[in-house]
């Protein structure tokens, strides 16, 4: 037995095969019956005729409906007329499971779909989102493996809020009350005191009332902590981990972004050199952008998508006011007003991808703004042990997997680019 994949090969022809998966496709006439395997690797067409199998063999083949299981036997011959350029003439077949009728096809509505994304995952299209998603989640590991990084693994309920309260879940505790995490960057930030660079991959949740094209109330979350560095190099670290990913990509699922019609223009661009701009840049520029900004508006879907309309390739924004961005964010020592940090969006009108920087390492400086945020310290006592015990410049990133596959792969929604969605409207299948 052997893969669909393995079996288009000129070395195969004239050979007899054997070859296991789904029916994809399928069509008969009254002599031939014409059977478009699939099976994780790629689909072949199988022919079927009744003079080979007898009538009632050919019978049974022919009243088979698209994503019946079945093992096929039969010689590999070249046919260029063929999907993928090859041919099996069967010879035999088992059938391991026949559909009376498969429910999802091309014409279906979203809400269908999503109800049905347990059986539309095994479509060629989605195929080729999964696969371009292993590939950015192998990538992004492979990348800080590479570069020293350990990675670990912190804690999914915790008992402090990361970004703000109105964005928590709360999860009963045995008699307390927990919560999902929104980040793991807290708990990455003691990691570094033993390790220096460390990485996660982990769920994180939002409870935001957002029916965006690219919000998630459950989203990958791909994050990391490093020592000793600011907010610039935490930006050098990035554009080489987004490149890593990107050429990744364009050099193991070829196929699968020509199924998807992706256009690789943009993502060959984005081998070159990210831009870089501050936030008071980008408020100067907002007008020519086609996005018109006032000092101190944030950035939101809207804005980000209008702005990165006009971008072919990554952009970092940078040096936020104070008053935009989380109590942990470090100020600019030589403008207290602005944060050492930085936001990535990613072009074709993508928006933000990551958020980064530097972290406020001195304690008094971390408490003054946990209470200007109307915080409790006592809450955070375990995250102020680590600005008292050994302090050390630090700065760390968060980067939404699935907001990267989007755009990546150029999907129109976030929907489409993770196999089962979470959302203030989805908790099923």
């Amino acid at each position: 037995m052997q893969s669909i994949s393995s079996a288009l090969n000129d070395s195969l022809i004239g050979k007899e095969v054997e070859l296991r998966g789904w029916v994809y496709r399928i069509r008969s006439t009254a002599k031939l019956c014409f059977v478009v395997l699939r099976d994780s690797s790629n689909i072949i067409q199988c022919v079927g005729k009744i003079d080979e199998l007898g009538e009632e063999k050919f019978k049974i083949l022919s009243s088979l409906t698209i994503e019946s299981s079945l093992s096929l036997k039969g010689i590999i011959r070249k046919d260029e007329r063929a999907v993928t350029g090859y041919e099996l003439n069967i010879s035999d077949y088992y059938i391991f499971c026949r559909n009376v009728n498969f429910p999802v096809s091309k014409d279906i509505s979203e809400d269908f779909e999503l109800d049905n994304r347990h059986l539309w995952i095994r479509s060629r299209e989605f195929t080729a989102v999964l696969k371009i998603r292993s590939t950015i989640f192998k990538a992004f590991s492979d990348f800080f493996y590479e570069n020293g990084y350990y990675q670990v693994q912190p804690p999914m309920m915790v008992s402090t809020a990361t970004e703000g309260g109105s964005t928590l879940f709360k999860v009963p505790f045995f008699g307390e009350e927990a919560y999902l995490t929104q980040s793991s960057q807290f708990y990455l930030e003691t990691f570094i005191f033993s390790l220096e660079k460390v990485f996660t991959i982990s769920p994180s949740f939002r409870a935001e009332k957002s029916r965006t094209w690219r919000h998630l109330t459950e989203y990958w979350h791909a994050e990391g902590e490093v020592a000793w560095i600011g907010n610039e190099e935490m930006m050098d670290i990035e554009e080489k981990m987004i490149q890593y990913i990107i050429k990744a990509v364009l050099d193991q699922n070829m196929d699968d972004l020509k199924i998807l019609n992706r256009d690789l223009e943009p993502l060959k661009d984005s081998l070159k050199p990210f831009k870089r701009m501050t936030y008071d840049e980008l408020i100067s520029q907002s007008e020519s952008l086609g996005m018109p900004l006032k000092y101190g508006d944030d950035l939101g879907a809207d804005e980000e998508r209008k702005i990165m309309s006009n971008f072919t390739r990554p952009l970092f924004i940078t040096h936020f006011p104070s008053e935009l961005k989380t109590f942990y964010h470090r100020p600019d020592p030589e403008n207290p007003n602005l944060i050492l940090c930085h936001d990535l969006l990613a072009p074709e009108g993508y928006g933000e991808i990551i958020g980064g920087g530097e972290r406020i390492w001195n304690l008094e400086e971390l408490q003054q703004r946990i209470r200007d945020n109307g915080l409790k310290e006592e809450d955070y006592y375990w995250y102020l042990d680590l600005r008292r015990y050994g302090s050390i410049p630090h700065s760390g990133f968060g980067l939404g997997l699935d907001r990267l596959a989007m755009w990546i792969m150029h999907l129109d929604n976030i929907k489409k680019a993770i196999p089962y969605p979470r959302t203030i409207r989805r908790l099923k299948p």
